[in-house]
């Protein structure tokens, strides 16, 4: 089942000192004021932060599904299409995001007390 920006929502507010604010017309989703999220107005898409040179990777891969647009070229970011991911999948690239922004001691912090939000239903 394809996922939605309610299941964007959900799971990346999950993790710690985690909140949304808007920015550039996006809605993003950051941990300690850094983004690793974020939906357009019509939140057909979220562009996730992933580690360097696995966003083109992942575009290369399944590009009905993952995209590295322009003006992402000079960023670690990638869009994901919303409709050809499941919920499963978000989770995993929005933990990895999360991971990749939250500083050191809030992710020990996080990993001894707790477990990335679920992909489940």
């Amino acid at each position: 089942m394809a996922a939605t920006p309610d299941d964007v929502r959900t799971l990346a507010l999950a993790f710690p000192e985690t909140t949304e604010r808007p920015a550039w017309d996006m809605a993003c989703l950051r941990v300690r004021d850094k983004v690793f999220a974020s939906m357009p107005p019509d939140e057909s898409w979220v562009a996730i932060r992933l580690a360097e040179g696995e966003n083109r990777a992942l575009a290369g891969e399944r590009p009905g599904v993952f995209s590295v647009p322009h003006h992402y070229r000079n960023s670690s970011m990638v869009v994901v299409d919303l409709a050809a991911v499941d919920r499963a999948e978000l989770a995993e690239l929005l933990t990895e995001a999360w991971r990749l922004r939250a500083p050191a001691r809030l992710r020990a912090a996080f990993d001894t007390a707790g477990s990335p939000p679920s992909g489940g239903s």
